[in-house]
């Protein structure tokens, strides 16, 4: 079986809080303790060392709160990096994101301003399979897409929304992005590549449509509990394809990859959740 994610991208999290609530996650009522985000920051790395990944690390974007999400800065298959269109909020990131993936030969291709993308975060390569998220912080118009420019089979999914009422009632636009809001925004928040060959992902927070389309597939499954995917960061884990980094807070999800035969690292991250970003977030694959 090949290894995946051997080679990733790594920011900082100098600047790292929740000022701009701009997900479900965030609450800028809630401080954030930055030097405690820094040292969770380094414990994911170390572990990512000890699974075997090479990490590349650039300085984090200066009085950039979500720039140690590194995922969100573009996807990348080859030698090309397709850049992301993210929210208003966090559109200084994408100079630096752009140097960065340059710097590493990386040919630097956009999107047109009126696309979101939200990068791997919203797009998981999966052998030439990409799940790729919609209505949030992806726009459907960006799936041909991804499949002319990188040659991927697009699987495209949505989750649900948040909604006003306890799931019920009007959805939630964010008061900051005035995009619509989902504690699933990213589809790194409700599934994740384990192999080539075998995903994890929680039925319970996709539409029914995109529900019966993984069911289908023709791929090893594991199914996540709501409260591990939502409470615990589940499926925001990284995968080599025999050690998985992921939440400690998602025993379940740990028990069942076990099973599986595959190893588990689980470094204690509680800060950088309060970002609505986790493990995954903070590392861009560059070798799809």
């Amino acid at each position: 079986m090949q290894n995946i994610n051997t080679t990733v991208l790594m920011s900082g999290a100098e600047y790292f809080t929740d000022e701009f609530a701009i997900n479900a996650y965030m609450d800028s009522r809630i401080p954030v303790d930055t030097q405690k985000a820094i040292a969770e920051h380094k414990a994911i790395a170390t572990a990512l060392e000890q699974a075997g990944i090479k990490i590349i690390h650039v300085p984090a974007p200066i009085d950039c709160q979500d720039g140690v999400y590194t995922a969100n800065w573009a996807l990348v298959r080859g030698n090309k990096a397709l850049l992301s269109n993210l929210p208003n909020k966090r559109q200084a990131e994408s100079p630096y994101a752009e140097q960065a993936l340059k710097s590493l030969g990386k040919e630097i291709i956009r999107l047109p301003e009126e696309i979101h993308f939200s990068g791997q975060g919203d797009a998981l390569p999966c052998g030439n399979r990409v799940f790729v998220g919609s209505n949030y912080r992806t726009s459907i118009e960006a799936w041909p897409k991804i499949q002319e420019i990188l040659g991927f089979e697009v699987v495209g999914l949505q989750t649900i929304p948040k909604r006003m009422l306890f799931g019920f009632g009007k959805r939630v636009v964010n008061k900051e992005t005035g995009w619509p809001d989902s504690y699933y925004y990213d589809i790194d928040l409700a599934l994740s590549v384990l192999r080539d060959d075998l995903i994890a992902y929680c039925p319970d927070v996709f539409v029914p449509s995109s529900r019966k389309l993984l069911a289908s597939l023709p791929i090893d499954k594991i199914i996540v509990d709501r409260k591990e995917a939502t409470k615990g960061f589940a499926c925001n884990l990284v995968s080599t394809g025999e050690t998985v980094i992921m939440s400690a807070r998602a025993p379940k999800l740990k028990a069942a990859i076990e099973a599986r035969g595959l190893k588990t690292i689980t470094p204690e991250v509680s800060e950088l959740g309060k970002g609505g970003g986790y493990i995954r977030c903070i590392t861009l694959t560059l070798n799809n």
